[in-house]
């Protein structure tokens, strides 16, 4: 039974309370870690050694963090493998898609914002005998609070650019998924990266999370979450005047049209409704295809989805495994229950996965990947976000339909377009209300571009300069030459 611990200025540390969290593997659905259930002392411990290590941190050239950061990203690679195996434990994710995807834009995301602070230049300006220049200063102390979906790939997110720009951190991951936060620590400590520049805490977000948004150290705050949540951390961003960035939940359209690529649209649409369990919140939830290839998509699209493995997530023919946790996995069958009720006719997904009859497996978080047909517009399936491997599918005429039907919930985090023609992609690119509109393709992302959602989906945007810009103080600086 391994014990995660809280990492301060450098050191482990037990909660201060001396209580744990039991952590779940959600393949076998038994305990098989303990974490800190940490509240304001050691929130209040952590954020004094990041406010303690700021002047140091952000004295430091660009050069010097960038050579840290890389020094860093190049110790993620190379326990990329012992990495991902224990992300596809504590998550539930497979071995491969953690390998591929987690592992890999973990690393990434530090060598892309080491790059990014070494091309970053000052802005000058000059009008007539005016010089006016734009300085970028780090804020502070960081809040970081990541999910459990993706968790060292959005945890690193967040950290490579607020310390790359000088900040400092106390990052929270989820109490559901901490296993690869407390490695990453261990990687710190082994390459004895300077201590109170990244600092982890661990617990509940009423106790931690709370303690942590609502210090009065802390600078700015950067959340990943759901959107109710989101709320509150708006709230305490607003009641110390913090910088906040909140990126929340998605109930995000795919929309076929009917001069799109069948074969490749369908392994698209597939890939964009079910990978991870579904559990990515650009996952494309809502599902809808033009009315003259409806029946045979659907056709299509059914017969690979019941042809998908659900498993062990650690055998490489396994395409999904378990939810994350058993709350969760009982939410989303309140909600395939409540499709049922509400007309949906179940195309997939009607059976429980045969993994569970499996010695080992039967008290796993298991889900059959779903698709439902028939349900109306305002369902609370088709409005509410469900984070799991659950997809609605309908038809529509025209575009202008398609359009209204991919704006008709509160979210506005993406959607994505499969289709070959660059009118419906200029028509639907501008009035779609997405912050990310794919076209033949999903999940594709050049890192600098900024990334954020619409309506309740989010507010703020980070990225490449946008991530810059977050994480930083703008101060003009403005000299008349020759005086008065």
């Amino acid at each position: 039974m391994e014990k995660i611990l809280n990492y301060i200025n450098g050191e482990f540390c037990e909660p201060y309370s001396k209580t744990w969290i039991d952590n779940y593997n959600p393949t076998t659905g038994k305990v098989y870690s303990v974490l800190p259930d940490s509240q304001k002392e050691d929130v209040d411990s952590a954020v004094a050694a990041a406010k303690a290590a700021f002047p140091k941190w952000s004295s430091y050239s660009t050069v010097e963090r960038a050579d840290w950061i890389n020094k860093l990203a190049d110790a993620i690679a190379e326990e990329s493998d012992a990495l991902a195996r224990a992300e596809s434990v504590d998550q539930g994710k497979t071995y491969l898609s953690a390998k591929r995807l987690d592992m890999f834009r973990a690393v990434e995301n530090f060598r892309v914002f080491a790059r990014e602070i070494r091309q970053h230049t000052h802005e000058y300006y000059q009008e007539g005998s005016l010089n006016s220049y734009v300085e970028y200063e780090p804020v502070g102390v960081a809040a970081l609070i990541s999910p459990w979906n993706l968790p060292l790939y959005l945890l690193s997110w967040k950290i490579a650019p607020a310390i790359a720009t000088g900040n400092t951190c106390v990052a929270k991951p989820s109490e559901i998924t901490p296993m690869t936060a407390f490695m990453l620590t261990k990687i710190l400590k082994k390459i004895n990266f300077p201590k109170g520049v990244i600092n982890v805490v661990y617990g509940f977000g009423p106790k931690a999370g709370s303690a942590l948004t609502e210090h009065q150290d802390v600078s700015l705050i950067s959340f990943t979450g759901g959107t109710k949540t989101g709320k509150s951390v708006l709230a305490a961003a607003a009641e110390g005047f913090k910088k906040v960035s909140l990126e929340l939940g998605g109930k995000n359209p795919t929309l076929v049209f009917a001069d799109c690529e069948m074969d490749k649209t369908v392994d698209g649409v597939i890939r964009s409704a079910f990978l991870n369990q579904g559990e990515i919140c650009l996952c494309g939830s809502r599902i809808y295809v033009e009315e003259k290839i409806y029946e045979e998509f659907k056709e299509k699209l059914v017969a690979k989805v019941k042809a998908l493995k659900v498993g062990d997530p650690a055998a490489e023919a396994t395409f999904m495994g378990p939810v994350v946790s058993k709350p969760h996995f009982e939410k989303i069958t309140s909600m395939l229950a409540q499709a049922k009720k509400d007309g949906g006719k179940f195309l997939t997904g009607a059976e429980a996965p045969a993994i569970l009859q499996q010695e080992g497996f039967k008290d796993g978080y298991f889900i059959s990947p779903t698709i439902i047909e028939g349900l109306d517009e305002q369902s609370i399936c088709m409005q509410e976000e469900i984070f799991g491997p659950v997809a609605s599918i309908a038809p529509f005429k025209t575009v202008e339909e398609a359009i209204e039907k991919a704006n008709g919930v509160k979210y506005g985090l993406s959607a994505s377009v499969w289709t070959t023609s660059m009118i419906t992609q200029q028509l639907t690119s501008k009035k779609i209300k997405a912050g990310t509109i794919w076209y033949n393709t999903w999940l594709e992302r050049d890192l600098r571009v900024p990334f954020g959602g619409m309506k309740q989906s989010g507010m703020g945007r980070e990225g490449g300069r946008s991530s810059i810009d977050f994480f930083t103080e703008k101060k003009t600086i403005c000299i008349k030459q020759g005086g008065l």
